[in-house]
Order: structure tokens, then sequence, then C-alpha cells
């Protein structure tokens, strides 16, 4: 389910951007440049276009996603970061209650006296 949300938001990311880039802005001409532009910023532009109706969709449908994939993500459960997995990797290892390895260790080995670096420095 997760990944399948993934991959529908990654193909609406990107028909949003191409819907996006292919439209022409508000005033493309030369003239909008040095405010000569007929249109006004929030009057009537005519009925939609085929695109804008297209990128209101996508957007709708990224936003939706976008929500669906944080809500899917709080519910899993896995370490996405190294300090996470350093943690569990302890914990993860079994123990070997019977295990020579584990006991105590051996005694050292006793030092020899006769040897220079064991002799006290005469001064």
């Amino acid at each position: 389910m997760y990944t399948l949300a993934v991959v529908i938001h990654v193909l609406v990311c990107f028909l949003m951007i191409a819907s996006i880039l292919l439209q022409s802005g508000k005033g493309a001409e030369i003239g909008a440049a040095f405010g000569g532009s007929s249109q006004t910023v929030f009057g009537s532009r005519g009925p939609g276009t085929f695109l804008s109706k297209v990128t209101v969709a996508a957007a709708i449908v990224f936003m939706l996603t976008s929500l669906g994939l944080a809500i899917l993500s709080k519910e899993r459960t896995f370490s996405s970061t190294v300090i996470d997995v350093n943690k569990q990797q302890p914990s993860s290892t079994p123990s070997h209650s019977g295990d020579a390895s584990h006991e105590a260790p051996a005694a050292p080995a006793p030092s020899d006296t006769t040897s220079p670096s064991a002799e006290p420095a005469k001064q």
C-alpha cells in the first residue's frame, strides 16, 4: 500500500510539474513587464483551459497523497537513521547461555621476574 502511494505521488508530481511549465503566464507579452497589461490580476479570464484543470486536479491528488503518505509513514516502524540502527544492533544479537565464550576470562599469565623490565630502576 505504501509503495503504491509513493508511485502515485511521484507520477502526480511529474504531471503537475509538466502542466505548470506548459502553461503560459498571465501577461506573458512584453507589454506586461512595463505595466501595459490589459488583464486584471483577479479579473475574469474566461473558461479554464484544459491545462489549468489538469493542474488543479494534480494539485488536489498531490495534497491527498501527501496526507496519505504522512499517515502511512507514521504507522510504519523502521529505523530510518544510522543512529537508530546502531541502537537496535546490540539488542538484536541473540544471547547464548551455554556458550563458553561468555565465561569468566582466564587468569593472567604469571609475570617473569627475571626480565629486565620487571626490575625496578636503580639510581
